[in-house]
């Protein structure tokens, strides 16, 4: 069982650079491809980005293309997601979640969830 623990979420003023981490518990972690995922106010919840097991592989949604970077770091179990030029739509509630198969838009190939962490942007 993985168990997923999201955190670096707060106000962040629109232009912000925050820095989201992923700290995972369990089992062969690093064998696992992990996306982030964000769910706005009364909204779905959307993939943003995605990493594979190795790294060798991310993914990204159009509009976080250039302004998002996934990172892992095996040895400490955690995947971030580093948010620059941040802006108000990009408010919700982010999730990263790991998957054992490397399918990264496919929500209901995710195994594991975390809680969640707020993300704010103010303009």
């Amino acid at each position: 069982q993985v168990q997923l623990v999201e955190s670096g979420g707060g106000l962040v003023q629109a232009g912000g650079s925050p820095r989201l981490s992923c700290a995972a518990s369990g089992p062969a972690f690093s064998s696992y491809a992990v996306g982030w995922f964000r769910q706005a106010p009364g909204k779905e919840r959307d993939f943003v980005a995605a990493i594979s097991w190795s790294a060798g592989n991310t993914y990204y949604i159009d509009s976080v293309k250039g302004r998002f970077t996934i990172s892992r770091d095996n040895a400490k179990n955690t995947v971030y997601l580093q948010m620059n030029s941040l802006k108000p739509e990009d408010t919700a509630v982010y999730y990263c979640a790991a998957a054992q198969i490397w399918v990264p838009t496919a929500t209901v190939e995710y195994n594991y969830w975390g809680q969640g962490t707020q993300v704010t942007v103010s303009s």
